[in-house]
């Protein structure tokens, strides 16, 4: 089990419930819960547009989780996604992975 940094929990990024385990860890843990949502925008797109957009097979887990690593922008709007290095590529794939598979209502 992962340790949860104190910063994260002060920081309120403990907000979503953990439902999904894990990953729900990985989100709360990695700040990804500032941007983004189940179901609502915030800054980013919530993982249910991003489901909807490459649910169809466009885009593999495996492309997910290498565009969630390096970051960009343009593909969402104007608001640019920092790179999340922070994440091994085993966390990028989990995460990619549940908003393939999970993310959509």
């Amino acid at each position: 089990m992962r340790k949860i940094p104190a910063l994260a929990a002060t920081c309120g990024l403990l907000s979503l419930p953990l439902a999904h385990g894990d990953v729900g860890q990985l989100l709360q843990i990695n700040g990804c819960t500032a941007c983004h949502q189940s179901a609502a925008r915030i800054v980013g797109p919530s993982w249910q547009e991003v489901a909807q957009r490459y649910g169809d097979g466009s885009k593999s887990a495996e492309q997910l989780a290498a565009s969630i690593r390096s970051g960009g922008s343009g593909k969402w709007g104007a608001v640019p996604m920092p790179p999340q290095t922070q994440l091994s590529d085993a966390d990028a794939s989990s995460v990619a992975e549940w908003i393939l598979t999970t993310a959509h209502p």
